[in-house]
């Protein structure tokens, strides 16, 4: 019997310059330059582009970038490829004009376009922001607004997308937006299982704000009995679950459970739930053969119904055409 042909890899475009962040570069390269697919992972292309591949480029710490493709290479992507641009160290940093104009006609083209931590203000530079949603670091979120008024900047989000063009926050938060965009490519399966060879979780849930403020030793305390309940909901998802029984489960009243997990947290327990739900059911999808309702009820939700409401809320998408699209083929099942 003769086997369908792998599809060709999905093709990830590093856009690199003069003080780009070498830590963006590696979240990058760990994300996309990493062959898995022995473990059921889609294999990639990533390419280190720049506007002179023949020259390395300095990284801060003594490092160097060895660019493999010119920018040109940019322009044989197609919409179902990406460009990620790294965090760059210096916001007021001169960005090469080509660099700029091929983030223009990848865009334009339909090539979805993501920025790690400052490297939102390039894209801003490129205009590619105006009028759009974007996050950068919390610590450079005003000057960006101050000196890009058409960008909407949200201060407090990990990670934004906004009709095709994806911004990062600061540092960690631009694993969480790599990650993001693999399950968005390739399902939540996926994205799980680069997360793990990481060490990592697969997504985080909440702001950015939840690291600006130091935490006292009280905060420290509640951090932990609140970790202790998300752990307990996560081993019984298919149990209904209430502020009030959480609050309970952690020994504390329902409003100052609340009050706490959001400062702990960036999100309210009742999103957090139908967050980590929402990921189950995904799971489930990917791997099993379960019909929706059990998949519904095995995710906590209670009913397909109930289930369908949350998978367009969150991922613009039915239960049944996520499974389509991202179901495991049998022999990939085990």
């Amino acid at each position: 019997m003769s086997r369908t042909p792998a599809p060709s890899p999905q093709r990830i475009a590093l856009v690199a310059f003069p003080g780009v962040r070498a830590f963006d570069i590696s979240v990058i390269t760990e994300v996309w330059d990493s062959d898995r697919t022995l473990r059921g992972v889609p294999p990639f292309e990533l390419r280190r582009t720049a506007t002179d591949p023949d020259t390395p480029l300095p990284l801060r710490g003594g490092l160097t970038l060895t660019p493999d493709r010119p920018l040109t290479w940019l322009d044989d992507l197609t919409p179902t490829d990406l460009v990620v641009v790294p965090g760059i160290e210096d916001p007021d940093a001169d960005i090469p004009p080509r660099v700029l104009d091929a983030l223009r006609r990848a865009h334009t083209a339909g090539i979805p376009v993501a920025s790690l931590c400052a490297g939102a203000f390039v894209l801003a530079r490129a205009g590619l922001l105006d009028g759009r949603r974007a996050v950068t670091h919390w610590h450079l979120a005003r000057t960006l607004a101050t000196r890009h008024p058409a960008v909407r900047v949200e201060p407090d989000a990990l990670f934004v997308e906004d009709t095709g063009i994806w911004t990062s926050a600061g540092t960690a938060a631009g694993i969480d937006l790599c990650l993001h965009l693999v399950r968005t490519a390739h399902g939540a399966e996926a994205a799980a299982t680069v997360a793990r060879s990481m060490v990592t979780a697969p997504f985080r849930t909440g702001t950015q704000a939840q690291f600006i403020e130091h935490p006292t030793p009280r905060a420290d305390r509640d951090a932990d009995a609140l970790a202790a309940v998300r752990a307990h909901a996560l081993a019984h998802l298919a149990e209904p679950h209430t502020v009030t029984s959480l609050a309970a489960h952690a020994g504390m009243s329902p409003r100052s459970f609340a009050r706490h997990f959001q400062a702990t947290t960036g999100t309210t327990p009742l999103h957090w739930l139908i967050t980590q739900r929402v990921a189950a059911a995904q799971k489930l999808l990917e791997r099993t053969d379960h019909p929706l309702p059990e998949v519904a009820r095995r995710a906590g939700f209670g009913s397909e119904v109930t289930m369908r409401q949350h998978f367009a809320a969150h991922l613009a998408t039915s239960p049944r055409d996520y499974r389509n699209a991202f179901r495991q083929a049998p022999e990939d099942r085990g």
